[in-house]
């Protein structure tokens, strides 16, 4: 099933949330998602990262069996294996996003060094809108990346990031 980028809406984060930020994140992420539909976007765009990626592609995921059955979640996946090294708990929990997606999309069939830039790129241009975990402090990075170019190429970015306490 097709949809439209004025529609969508694409995630992108850090990968380590501190422990003190999650429920505060999850909320905030609750709010956003739901102001999003409200506004009409209903599909919703995560790279199946480890962190904010897969808080937020859980987060849509509750929100469409709770009260928004019209929630799309397109996983958009830097190659086939990205999960070969994680730790067991990690794995599962990816299968079970894959499970679960409305839509998987490979940007690559195996890893280079290339591949997650290839990904972000799609998140973007996909999308009309971002929803992000970014800490303004970081330059460098998959994360300050894809603010960036998100930002140049217009979309509508809201950093849900900018309530940490925690600035590294």
């Amino acid at each position: 099933m097709e949809w439209t980028p004025e529609k969508a809406c694409c995630f992108t984060g850090h990968r380590k949330i501190p422990v003190e930020d999650r429920l505060r994140l999850c909320c905030l992420l609750d709010d956003a998602i739901t102001s999003l539909a409200d506004r009409g976007v209903d599909t919703f765009l995560a790279g199946g990262a480890l962190g904010f990626a897969t808080l937020a592609a859980q987060e849509v995921l509750r929100l469409k069996a709770a009260e928004l059955p019209q929630l799309r979640l397109v996983l958009v996946l830097p190659c086939l294996g990205q999960e070969a090294r994680w730790r067991p708990e990690d794995a599962r929990l990816y299968y079970r996003l894959l499970d679960q997606a409305d839509e998987v999309i490979y940007t690559a069939d195996v890893y280079s060094k290339w591949c997650m830039f290839q990904r972000n790129r799609y998140l973007v241009n996909h999308s009309r809108y971002c929803l992000c975990y970014f800490l303004e402090g970081e330059t460098r990075g998959g994360t300050a990346y894809t603010v960036s170019y998100a930002r140049r190429q217009g979309l509508e970015v809201e950093n849900l990031g900018d309530f940490s306490l925690v600035k590294r």
